[in-house]
C-alpha cells in the first residue's frame, strides 16, 4: 500500500530496509551518523546500527578511498558527499579506481558502491554548492549515473543502485527533497538503465530529469490547452541512457526538446541531440531544442540566480519554437 512520504523520507526508508536486509550494506560520510545527515538523510541509521554508520573526516578523498577498498573486500558502502561539487576533490578515486576496478580486474573484483551526491541550484547557495555535476563524470566509462525525480523513484532507484554492482553515482536534486509522493512501504527495488515514459504524446518528445521533470509536466498540461500532444521521458539512469526508449518516441513525434538544469556545453541534453541527430535524422521534423542553464557559475543574487538557471517560460517557448515546423 503507497502512502505520501517526502523523497528525503523515501531515502532514508530505503537506506533503512536495504541495511535490514542485507549486513553488508554500511554508510560513511561527513556527519552521517550521530548526526543523520547536513539534510537529515541518514536520520535514525546510527542508532540501529552504531557499527555500520561512521562519520569520516572533512575528506571526499578519504570517503570514496575507504569505500572502495571496502567495496574490494565484498562490503557496499553508500558514501555521502555533502554537495556534489565537491566531487573534483575526490575525482581520482572515483574515475581511475571505482570506475576501472571491475574492468581491470575481469569483474573479480569491483567496487560497488553507491555515491550519494547533493546536487542542483535553486535555493541561493551560490557558485560552490549549485552545481550539476552529471556532465563531469558522464565521459567514465563504468560508471552509473543515476537521477531521480520523485520519492518513489528515490526509494526504488536508491535500492536497485545498492544492488548494482558497478560503482553508482546517485544525485539527490535539494529542491526535491522536501516534495511528497506516493512511496510503498514494502521494500521495492527500480530497474536501472530504463527510462520512464510519464506521459504519452504524439507531437513533441520532452526529455527531463530531477526538478525539471516538473517543468516538463506541467509545460505538457499547458500545451495540451493549445491541441499540441507532449510526451514525457524521465530517463532516471543518465548514464547510460536508455537510448531505445527515446528515440522511439522522437521517431514517434518528429520533434525532441530536452531540459536540463545544468550549462548547455557537454550536458546530457548535448549528448540526447547528438544521438538523435546522428541515428535517427531523417525522422525530424523540427531542428531539436535544448532548454539548459547559462554556461555560466551559479550566482548567489536570487535575482541571477533566476536569470541563469532554466525557467518554466522557456520550456514553453521551446514547444511554440518546434512546433512552427
Amino acid at each position: 500500500m503507497s502512502r505520501k512520504l517526502t523523497f528525503s523520507g523515501a531515502i532514508n526508508e530505503a537506506l533503512h530496509q536495504e541495511m535490514e536486509r542485507d549486513e553488508t550494506v554500511f554508510i560513511l560520510g561527513e556527519d552521517v551518523a550521530k548526526m543523520g545527515g547536513d539534510f537529515g538523510i541518514t536520520r535514525g541509521i546510527w542508532l540501529k546500527w552504531p557499527h555500520r554508520a561512521y562519520d569520516t573526516p572533512l575528506s571526499e578523498q578519504a570517503i570514496i578511498g575507504l569505500s572502495n577498498g571496502a567495496a574490494v573486500c565484498g562490503l557496499k558502502p553508500v558514501a555521502e558527499l555533502m554537495f556534489a561539487d565537491f566531487v573534483g576533490v575526490c575525482y581520482d578515486q572515483i574515475i581511475n579506481n571505482s570506475a576501472k576496478l571491475a574492468y581491470m580486474y575481469d569483474g573479480e573484483a569491483s567496487a560497488q558502491i553507491v555515491v550519494r551526491a547533493v546536487t542542483g541550484g535553486g535555493i541561493r547557495c551560490a557558485y560552490h554548492h549549485s552545481q550539476c555535476i552529471e556532465p563531469w563524470l558522464m565521459n567514465i566509462p563504468g560508471l552509473v549515473i543515476v537521477a531521480p525525480s520523485t520519492p518513489y523513484e528515490a526509494k526504488g532507484l536508491l535500492v536497485g543502485s545498492i544492488r548494482n554492482r558497478n560503482p553508482v553515482i546517485y544525485l539527490e536534486h535539494k529542491l526535491l527533497y522536501n516534495k511528497k509522493g506516493d512511496v510503498p512501504e514494502e521494500l521495492y527495488e527500480i530497474e536501472l538503465f530504463k527510462a520512464n515514459v510519464v506521459r504519452e504524446g504524439k507531437d513533441i518528445t520532452m526529455v527531463a530529469a530531477m526538478t525539471m521533470l516538473d517543468y516538463a509536466e506541467r509545460a505538457a498540461v499547458e500545451m495540451e490547452k493549445e491541441g499540441i500532444s507532449v510526451e514525457i521521458i524521465n530517463p532516471m539512469t543518465l548514464f547510460p541512457l536508455d537510448k531505445e526508449t527515446i528515440m522511439d518516441s522522437v521517431a514517434k513525434t518528429g520533434r525532441l526538446i530536452v531540459v536540463q538544469e545544468g550549462p548547455k556545453v557537454m550536458g546530457y541534453a548535448a549528448e540526447i541531440g547528438s544521438m538523435v541527430a546522428e541515428d535517427i535524422f531523417e525522422y525530424l521534423k523540427a531542428p531539436l531544442k535544448r532548454v539548459t542553464s547559462l554556461d555560466t557559475p551559479v550566482p548567489f543574487a536570487p535575482v541571477q540566480e533566476d536569470y541563469v538557471l532554466p525557467q518554466y517560460d522557456d520550456v514553453i517557448k521551446a514547444c511554440h519554437e518546434v512546433m512552427t515546423f
